[in-house]
This record gives C-alpha cells, sequence and structure tokens, in this order.
C-alpha cells in the first residue's frame, strides 16, 4: 500500500469513527429528551452548556436507581385519593390552609413511594426522572404555596396550586384519583344574586 492509500484510509477511519460518536452522542441526546421532556430543556437552560446539563441528568437517572421505589397497595392509594377528595371539598372553606395541607399530602406520598423528601431542588430531581411531565406543576405550586405563606397569593392563585399539585399527586398515584378541578370558592353574596335573579 502507498503512503497516499494509507493516508486516505486513516483519514477514512477517522471520519467513521467521528461519525459514530457523533451518531452515539445524538442517540443518548434524543433518549434524554424523551425520558426527561421539558426538564432536558429546564437542565439546558440552568446549566452551563448542554453537555453539562445531560451529564446532571445522567447523574440523576444514576441517583435514581439506587432509590428503594415501592408501588402503592390497593388499600393505601383508595386513602390517598379519599384523603385528595376530603382536602379538595376544604378549599371551598379554608383554601389558605387547604394549600399547605394540599403541600404535606403530596410529600406524604412521596415519601412512601420511596423518594427522599429533604430540601425541594432535591426532592424534584429526584422525581424528575419517572415525573418530568408534572414535575413543572410541583414547582409552580410550590411557588405558590411560598407566595402563601408570606400573604401574597390570592384565592385563585391557591385555586391553581392546588390544580397543581393534584396532577403530580396523580402521576404518583398512578391514576387519575378525583375531579380534575377544585371546586369554586363560595361567595354568599353572589349565590344570593344569583337567587334572586331566578325567581
Amino acid at each position: 500500500m502507498s503512503p497516499t492509500q494509507v493516508v486516505v484510509t486513516v483519514i477514512v477511519v477517522l471520519i467513521i469513527a467521528a461519525l459514530a460518536a457523533i451518531a452515539v452522542v445524538a442517540s443518548r441526546r434524543r433518549a434524554l429528551r424523551q425520558r426527561f421532556g421539558p426538564e432536558y430543556d429546564r437542565a439546558v437552560a440552568e446549566q452551563d452548556s448542554r453537555s453539562a446539563a445531560e451529564r446532571e441528568l445522567r447523574d440523576r437517572e444514576r441517583r435514581h436507581a439506587e432509590l428503594e421505589l415501592t408501588p402503592l397497595s390497593p388499600e393505601s392509594r383508595a386513602k390517598y385519593a379519599a384523603a385528595w377528595e376530603e382536602l379538595q371539598v376544604r378549599f371551598v372553606d379554608s383554601p389558605t390552609e387547604t394549600v399547605g395541607e394540599a403541600d404535606e399530602l403530596v410529600s406524604r406520598l412521596i415519601a412512601e413511594r420511596g423518594y427522599p423528601t429533604g430540601e425541594f431542588s432535591e426532592q424534584a430531581a429526584h422525581l424528575s426522572v419517572e415525573h418530568a411531565r408534572t414535575l413543572d406543576h410541583y414547582r409552580d405550586a410550590h411557588e405558590i404555596r411560598l407566595r402563601n405563606e408570606r400573604g401574597e397569593a390570592s384565592t385563585e392563585d391557591l385555586r391553581q396550586a392546588l390544580v397543581h399539585y393534584r396532577a403530580l399527586f396523580a402521576d404518583l398515584l398512578g391514576e387519575d384519583p378525583v375531579a380534575a378541578e377544585p371546586p369554586e370558592q363560595r361567595h354568599p353574596d353572589h349565590e344570593h344574586e344569583q337567587d334572586v335573579t331566578s325567581r
């Protein structure tokens, strides 16, 4: 083989190796995007580079694999579904307290499934591996709950928080436990107006 043929062969082998490496990276990226959904884009936006975000997501997968997650028994699932129903009914009369109770109920469910329940960001990272599609709901609910604690959340904000909590709650429960929306808050004056106008 002439020196030119050797050089050409080496160049062809290097090109094939580079294309294979690109294909592997693209395949891994596609798998991460499919698994994490919107959480993939969030990680990319929060990290310095796409490769750093992908390392973070793979690290989440590794930590998640170390958890001992357990499915709920039918009795436990029924208990949580009933608790959520009661919580939604209570929202009508005490929305401020109910949002805190919703957070506690979701936290208990998270713990019973086997997820750590420490710092919120760490908890969200663990949940992102299997529940990435509903994780933004949980983040939004958490943010509204914090605003509620500062006295900055409106009743509509609190209703939205309950809707957001419910999305993750249903995902963790593994079924659609209850009605999608909490009942509207009663307004006695408004109800009286409706009674008057319906006569």
